[in-house]
């Protein structure tokens, strides 16, 4: 089977975060055991998911791993003019749900599996794929664990999320926070006697707000990035029950990016100060630290660096949106990402398409890693 083939049969699998995708896990399983791999399941906690793990080859350290993530984004509140869960060619692009984000590369990276049956390798192919990536990198954290060991220690992993064929060694990490503020309810034409819980999360957001400002004016900064510095960002408000009731309660959602330079427990201090003097005359806010993933940071001038940008045969980047590069990183795996299509324009958009160039320039890349006497060694 070739790419195109695979990634009509993952398009056609429902697999947005919400929902289950044990049936592509089995497609998956099915079409890696037909081509000789060992597979292994890795279920999710509450047993509707499942990430998997296999390999192919010499069961020695060395080698390439391929990682991806199986969930795609909802389609909801979105106008599609294509079925979203239907593989369409049309003028040089292939549109569906997760084109592009990114079962585009998990096609890839199966097709190259298929034809690696056939082929000595020197050193392992190995695939790892999970789910619940799109909520925060959940999936792979819920699974770190089992993977550990069935790692071995290759000297490679390619994170197959879009960056049009550039080789990125960066990108921020994030922490998510949830901030409530308790206030006290009465009539609106009593109002000043009271405490208003919106007016506390507006001093808080102004807080946040005021070191947001700061690290834009000082850093550090990072100019590989469109936004170079760290950020702070207020996604969610909500409060209060009717214009003539002050708001006993609201909530907040927000979040930081970080970038390696930055030392986020002096962030953390600085929103637990501002937590702690708000609360100083009688508690208001409660704080909530929520998901959290670590960011990637790779020293470019790294020889093995090098190499993958030559098999890329395109340049260096970063990117801004996170990856579970990351986490694999923090596992010991030296990790990459490496992709076809971009996410401005394409990916998480209606009618997401990913171009078949890029689909091709992806293929002939995955072909040079693995013919690479760096990584696998394949041989005729």
């Amino acid at each position: 089977m070739n790419t195109l083939e695979i990634l009509d049969k993952l398009v056609a699998f429902d697999t947005v975060s919400a929902a289950s995708n044990l049936q592509l896990i089995a497609y998956v399983e099915d079409l890696l055991k037909a081509n000789g791999f060992r597979v292994t399941r890795l279920p999710s906690p509450c047993g509707n998911k499942a990430g998997l793990y296999a390999e192919l080859g010499p069961q020695v350290a060395g080698g390439l791993l391929l990682s991806g993530h199986t969930d795609v984004v909802p389609t909801d509140g979105q106008t599609w003019t294509k079925p979203p869960f239907k593989l369409t060619q049309e003028a040089g692009k292939l549109f569906g749900r997760g084109t592009t984000d990114m079962k585009g590369f998990v096609a890839s990276a199966l097709a190259l599996a298929v034809k690696a049956k056939d082929l000595r390798l020197q050193r392992p192919l190995a695939i790892v794929l999970s789910y619940d990536e799109e909520i925060g990198c959940v999936g792979l954290q819920e699974i770190r664990a089992d993977l550990a060991p069935l790692l071995r220690a290759p000297a490679l992993c390619i994170v197959g999320e879009p960056t049009e064929m550039q080789v990125a060694t960066g990108h921020k990490g994030k922490a998510a926070f949830k901030a409530i503020f308790h206030g006290q309810s009465g009539h609106s034409a009593l109002a000043p006697k009271f405490t208003n819980a919106l007016h506390l999360a507006a001093d808080f957001m102004g807080a946040l707000r005021s070191i947001q400002a700061e690290l834009a004016e000082e850093g550090p900064f990072d100019t590989a990035y469109e936004v170079p510095y760290t950020t702070l960002h207020v996604g969610k408000l909500s409060g209060g029950t009717a214009l003539n009731i002050v708001p006993a309660l609201a909530e907040m959602q927000f979040e930081m990016r970080t970038l390696a330079l930055q030392d986020v427990s002096v962030l953390n201090d600085r929103i637990d100060g501002i937590v702690s003097k708000m609360n100083a005359a009688r508690v208001c806010i409660s704080l909530e630290r929520g998901n959290t993933y670590p960011g990637l940071d790779v020293d470019a001038a790294q020889p093995w660096v090098k190499n993958v940008a030559e098999l890329a045969q395109n340049g260096l980047t970063k990117v801004a949106f996170g990856t579970e590069a990351g986490i694999l990183t923090e596992m010991g795996v030296p990790t990459l990402v490496c992709g076809p299509g971009s996410m401005e324009g394409q990916g998480h958009q209606a009618d997401e398409f990913i171009e078949t160039q890029q689909l091709t320039a992806c293929d002939d890349f995955l072909d040079r890693m693995i013919q690479s006497s760096q990584w696998c060694g394949a041989l005729p």
